[in-house]
């Protein structure tokens, strides 16, 4: 119950920043491999802290009341709020231990990242005026599991900040915000119903599927971008931008509700496979 309240198939979101930014990292001369697992700690354990704070914050307003996607803890009165409130403190405190880590190694202004990291996730849809009721989660998704993550990831491995890990890091943060919009394209009836203003209600379903699809042609031109800058390598990651076909069908051929359920986890295994090809593609090109 718990493992499927983590809601798995956004896992990707977590893993793939982390695997382009060490690859990011490979040519670097001293590099510090050893970091990336408590790099993955802290992205693993932010995935999944804000996956059961948002359980938390929507099943206590009612939100997930109407829904038709995979099960919500608190909404279906499978867990008390108090115990997935309290799961999510313990993700986010397994994300600051590690990042603590990684602060005291390289500089103290991960601190900082951190905190806003973990207090945007709070503040998806917790607090008195949560930002993922107004539009902006995807704003929230591109930054720290886009940008942050993947250029975070290769800065503390290789103790330098590139152009190539925020360019990377902004067509990771592409297929994070993919899972978003599916999700939200989903319940955007439900939404409407409890008041919940996402971006896909504020715009509307036609829009939203044409913002799906928009995100995997940016996402190819990101990764375009940086085999120009690291060489033809990293043009691999077009492999994981084609293994996104499946899901681009079945959106742009008006599948809705449930049925949107299996395309959330087409594009977790295209992200997977974006994330393999294109890290290797960009370790290959920095070595």
């Amino acid at each position: 119950m718990w493992w499927e309240g983590a809601r798995p198939r956004t896992l990707p979101a977590a893993v793939v920043p982390v695997a382009v930014g060490a690859a990011c990292a490979g040519g670097a001369v001293g590099a510090a491999w050893w970091r990336v697992l408590p790099a993955l700690v802290v992205s693993l354990a932010l995935q999944v802290g804000v996956n059961y704070a948002n359980d938390y914050s929507d099943g206590i307003r009612g939100t997930d009341e109407v829904r038709v996607g995979p099960l919500r803890l608190v909404g279906s009165g499978a867990a008390p709020p108090s115990r997935v409130k309290r799961a999510a403190f313990l993700a986010f405190g397994a994300a600051g231990a590690a990042g603590l880590l990684l602060a005291a190694v390289t500089t103290w202004w991960l601190l900082v990242v951190g905190a806003a990291a973990i207090a945007s996730a709070w503040l998806y849809t917790g607090g008195p005026r949560p930002y993922g009721y107004a539009g902006l989660g995807e704003v929230f998704v591109f930054g720290f599991f886009g940008l942050v993550a993947t250029a975070g990831t290769g800065y503390v491995v290789a103790d330098r900040l590139t152009g190539t890990m925020l360019v990377s890091g902004g067509a990771a943060g592409c297929f994070a915000c993919a899972l978003l919009v599916i999700n939200n394209l989903r319940d955007i009836p439900g939404d409407t119903v409890a008041g919940k203003r996402t971006l896909a209600v504020r715009l509307g379903d036609r829009t939203t599927r044409g913002l799906f699809v928009s995100l995997f042609l940016a996402a190819a031109v990101l990764v375009a971008a940086s085999a120009v800058a690291e060489g033809a390598g990293a043009l691999v990651g077009l492999v994981g931008v084609a293994a996104a076909w499946p899901a681009v069908r079945d959106v742009r051929s008006g599948t809705s509700g449930r049925d949107l359920v299996p395309v959330l986890g087409a594009v977790g295994r295209a992200q997977l496979v974006f994330g393999a090809a294109y890290a290797a593609g960009l370790f290959i090109a920095a070595a």
